[in-house]
């Protein structure tokens, strides 16, 4: 049955102000006991405390990455929630475990939406502990990394990349770059000094992922003007990461 955009307003929120991109490079073998501890004890754990787990993802390219967004309402609240769940009786319990799987915990982007309407939308259908059905949709990111951020790129995106991903088969999630504020829980790094604009997909499967890239590639517009501003902007290449999402992300499909 098909939900209609009223419906789907009603049981979608937008989230959130602040978002943290997190990639974890673990020890081999190690990624399905991290996700299995995170789905189980670090998702409502961190939601009671006003944050919000947007979405935990397989990297499928990398076999020893585990990616995750976490959202918070404003930088404030990121600093109380970060200081609350880590000094909390759950991560207490549990970080032993938990760091036991990981070589590197860093590798952390600190982003705002680009538009005030471009942030995640999210539904209320989180599926319940127990879960262990793994969605067959693909989330990808790409992350440009640009000299400087400038207003006029985020036009560029949405005026003449954004809708020739559209007419090849992407539907886009959200777009973010980077939150400029100081990082106001130190106990956990991330980069900085970085200038990134990053855009989140969705497709049905990989095969639809696979069928977007060749529609992409026969663009004319995409191998035109659209790849020459692109290319002009970058100070490195893009930066893909397809994500497949665990039982229990909330971001999905």
């Amino acid at each position: 049955m098909t939900t209609s955009a009223d419906e789907r307003s009603q049981q979608e929120q937008s989230c959130c102000p602040v978002v943290e991109l997190r990639q974890y490079t673990l020890h081999p073998g190690k990624r399905d006991v991290l996700i299995e501890l995170f789905d189980r004890e670090f998702v409502e754990s961190q939601e009671i405390l006003g944050m919000y787990v947007i979405g935990q993802f397989r990297d499928l390219d990398n076999p020893d990455r585990f990616v995750w967004l976490r959202g918070f309402r404003n930088m404030t609240e990121r600093a109380e929630g970060l200081t609350a769940f880590y000094t909390g009786s759950v991560w207490k319990a549990n970080r032993e475990a938990a760091n036991a799987t990981m070589i590197d915990s860093d590798n952390v982007l600190l982003l705002r939406p680009a538009r005030p309407e471009s942030g995640f939308l999210l539904g209320s259908d989180r599926p319940p502990p127990c879960s262990s059905e793994v969605p067959a949709a693909l989330v990808v990111a790409t992350i440009y990394y640009l000299d400087e951020l400038a207003n006029d790129f985020v036009d560029f995106f949405e005026q003449t990349l954004k809708p020739v991903l559209v007419d090849t088969g992407a539907s886009i999630l959200a777009y973010l770059v980077t939150e400029s504020s100081a990082n106001n829980f130190p106990a956990l790094p991330v980069r900085e000094g970085e200038n990134v604009f990053i855009w989140f997909s969705l497709f049905w499967d990989q095969m639809s992922y696979q069928d977007h890239c060749a529609a992409l590639f026969k663009s004319a517009r995409w191998r035109g003007e659209v790849s020459r501003e692109i290319t002009r902007r970058l100070r490195k290449p893009p930066e893909v990461l397809k994500l497949s999402p665990t039982a229990r992300s909330q971001l999905r499909g």
